[in-house]
Parts: C-alpha cells; sequence; structure tokens
C-alpha cells in the first residue's frame, strides 16, 4: 500500500511538472503575441497554435485571454521582486540597481517591449489591466520616494528634496529611455543612457565621488 502511494505521488508529481512546462510555454508564446499584436488584436487561437495545441487545450491551462494576460502580469511581479529588494536599501543601492535592471531588461526585448505595449493598452477605458499598471506605478513611486524619504531622515541628502517628485522624474526617465531603446535597439544605448543620468544625479546629491 504505501509503495502505490509512492508511486501515485511521483505520477502526480510528474503531471504537475508537466503542466507547468506547459503553461510556461503558453505564457511565452503569449508574451510574443502580445508584443507583435497588442493584447486587444491578439488572437488566443494563434497564440494555441505557436504552441501547439488545440484551443480547447489552452483553454484548459487559461480560460479567457483576460486569465492569461493576468498570469503573465503575475509572473512579472515574481521576476521584479529583485527591483522590489533595491527600492528598500540604502538610496544609492536603489539608483545603482536601477542600472542593473535596465542591463538585465535589455537581454529580453521581446518581453520589455510586450510590457511597453500593455501599458499603453491599458489607459484605455475598462482594459483589463488597467488598475494592475496604475497600482505597479504608484507602488514603484512610493517606494522610491521612501528611500529618498530615509536618505533625508538620515542626512545623507539635502532636506529640500522633493522626494515623490524625484520618484516620478526617475520612473518618466526610465520609460522614455526604454522607449527610445525599443524603437531602435541597434542604435540606442539604453543602458548607457540610464547609467549617464544616475551618474549626474548621484553627484547633484553629493553621494557620488
Amino acid at each position: 500500500m504505501a509503495e502505490q502511494k509512492v508511486e501515485q505521488d511521483e505520477k502526480r508529481r510528474r503531471r504537475s511538472r508537466k503542466g507547468e512546462e506547459r503553461r510556461a510555454e503558453i505564457l511565452a508564446a503569449a508574451m510574443r503575441r502580445f508584443a507583435e499584436d497588442g493584447y486587444q488584436n491578439a488572437a488566443i487561437g494563434d497564440i494555441a497554435r505557436d504552441v501547439g495545441l488545440s484551443l480547447p487545450g489552452l483553454l484548459h491551462h487559461f480560460p479567457t485571454k483576460v486569465d492569461l494576460l493576468l498570469a503573465i502580469l503575475a509572473k512579472r511581479d515574481l521576476d521584479s521582486a529583485d527591483f522590489i529588494g533595491h527600492c528598500r536599501s540604502d538610496l544609492r543601492g536603489l539608483l545603482k540597481g536601477m542600472v542593473e535592471i535596465f542591463r538585465r531588461n535589455a537581454g529580453m526585448i521581446e518581453v520589455i517591449r510586450a510590457f511597453a505595449i500593455l501599458n499603453a493598452e491599458s489607459l484605455m477605458k475598462d482594459h483589463p489591466a488597467k488598475a494592475w499598471f496604475l497600482a505597479r506605478t504608484t507602488e514603484m513611486q512610493n517606494d522610491i520616494a521612501a528611500t529618498f524619504e530615509r536618505a533625508i531622515a538620515d542626512g545623507s541628502i539635502d532636506k529640500g528634496i522633493d522626494s515623490k517628485a524625484t520618484a516620478a522624474e526617475l520612473i518618466a526617465v526610465m520609460d522614455g529611455l526604454q522607449m527610445l531603446w525599443l524603437r531602435d535597439p541597434d542604435r540606442f544605448d539604453m543602458v548607457g543612457g540610464l547609467e549617464a543620468y544616475v551618474g549626474r544625479l548621484l553627484a547633484s546629491l553629493g553621494l557620488e565621488g
């Protein structure tokens, strides 16, 4: 009886691993489609064909396109956990960490393109990702501002710094550099652009040298 239970448990684990691998394949294919066509225009049937599934086979894993989108956003949250960690570090670590995140992002242009498209589309009324992107941007600004506030409190930077405005500026610079890179990745150095900006900001804050 014990041996039979062990065998059944092993079969369940194998099925679970296979299911997780299939879900990962579907999410990767969906990201490619969203990057090429945008979320609104991407057809879930095309995504199914990309991974060699029938439409009912894909719907077994993700019943609707919205479910697929939300799963992608949830995965993005997990993949960005290191960024949250940087936001809770010291200010110099935060700013240097942003450059390292850009360096990592430069190696996965399809993912970044898909999220840029989703971000823009989410501005539309009733878009299913509207709340997610709003919450993400708000949390990012708050985390960055909190890091500046801690630096002000411990005397590392001038108390006249507007933490909220500076956080918004950082996000705007990152978004702008990323957009320029996505338009012409062979000619525009996104990482170098942010590295130069961060260097100037650190110098202006008295944190470099």
